[in-house]
C-alpha cells in the first residue's frame, strides 16, 4: 500500500463558475495535436451524441477516457492546457477520449439511458478501433460528475483500467445531499453510492484523487480516498489551493495527464 497526501503551497486564483468555460479559437495544431469527432447513439439515449478524440502526433497508443462534468460537454474539455500537456509528454502521450455524458447522467445506467454501458460498449470501442489504439491500455478519469463516473466505473469493472482518476469528484454522503437529477431515486443512489461501495473494493491499480481546499466536495472526497487506502489501494491524494471550477482543473491538467501516462506505460 502506498498513499501520498500532497498539500499545495502556491496560491491559485479561481473563478466562481461550476462549468468548464469553452475557449474560442483553439489551435491544437500548433501543439502537434489533432482533434477528431465522431457520433454514437443507442442504449436508450437520445442521440446521436458527438464524441471527441484528442491525440498527439507523436504520442503512444495508450488511452485515457476523460469524463466531463455536469452541464458540460466534450467540446468544453478542449483547452490549450490539455494540448500542451500532451505535447510535453512526447512519445508517452496517451490518446484522450472525451465522451458525451449529456447534461446530468452521472455516467451510470439509469432511467435516462444506459450511460455506463454506452460508454464502455459503444463509445470506447469505436474510438479505439477507428484510431488504431490499444484498448487494453485504458485509463479512466473525470472532473466533478465525471470524477464520480470514473470512480463508479472502476468499482464496477475493477480489472478493466490501468489507472483511475477523480478530479474534484462529486461524492455524496446520501441521496438527500445529491442535487436533483443526479440519481433517479434513493434506490438508484444506493446502487451507486461511492462511499458504501469503496469499502468493498479491490482496486489494484494506481488511483489519483485531487480536490481543491475550497471545494465543497473536499471532505467527502478525502474520506473516499481514506476508505480506498484502508482497502490497500495505491492512492495519491492532492489537496491544492483552489475551488470547484475550470481554472482549478486547467491549472492541473499537466499533472493529470502525467499520472495517466506513467500508469499506462507500466500497464
Amino acid at each position: 500500500m502506498r498513499t501520498r497526501v500532497l498539500i499545495g503551497i502556491a496560491a491559485v486564483v479561481v473563478g466562481a463558475t461550476f462549468g468548464w468555460l469553452t475557449t474560442p479559437h483553439l489551435d491544437p495544431g500548433r501543439f502537434g495535436v489533432s482533434v477528431e469527432r465522431f457520433e454514437a447513439d443507442g442504449r436508450g439515449i437520445d442521440g446521436p451524441l458527438e464524441q471527441i478524440v484528442v491525440r498527439s502526433d507523436d504520442g503512444s497508443d495508450g488511452v485515457v477516457v476523460l469524463l466531463h462534468g455536469r452541464g458540460g460537454s466534450p467540446q468544453d474539455m478542449l483547452s490549450d492546457e490539455l494540448f500542451a500537456a500532451l505535447r510535453d509528454l512526447g512519445e508517452e502521450a496517451p490518446a484522450v477520449i472525451l465522451p458525451n455524458g449529456g447534461e446530468a447522467s452521472y455516467w451510470h445506467d439509469r432511467n435516462s439511458g444506459e450511460w455506463a454501458t454506452y460508454l464502455m460498449e459503444d463509445v470506447v470501442p469505436v474510438a479505439v478501433g477507428d484510431h488504431d489504439l490499444d484498448g487494453d491500455k485504458l485509463a479512466i478519469g473525470g472532473i466533478s460528475m465525471g470524477g464520480f463516473g470514473a470512480l463508479s466505473l472502476a468499482l464496477e469493472l475493477p480489472d478493466r483500467f490501468c489507472a483511475v482518476g477523480g478530479h474534484s469528484p462529486a461524492v455524496f454522503r446520501s441521496f438527500a445531499d445529491a442535487p436533483a437529477g443526479a440519481f433517479d431515486d434513493e434506490d438508484d443512489f444506493e446502487r451507486h453510492d461511492l462511499l458504501a461501495r469503496v469499502a468493498r473494493a479491490e482496486l489494484d491499480v494506481p488511483i489519483w484523487i485531487d480536490v481543491g481546499r475550497d471545494d465543497p466536495f473536499r471532505a467527502a472526497a478525502t474520506d473516499l480516498a481514506g476508505l480506498l487506502d484502508e482497502t490497500g489501494a495505491e492512492v495519491t491524494v492532492t489537496v491544492p489551493p483552489g475551488g470547484h471550477d475550470d481554472s482549478y482543473w486547467r491549472s492541473h491538467m499537466d499533472d493529470y495527464l502525467s499520472f495517466y501516462a506513467e500508469a499506462l506505460q507500466g500497464c
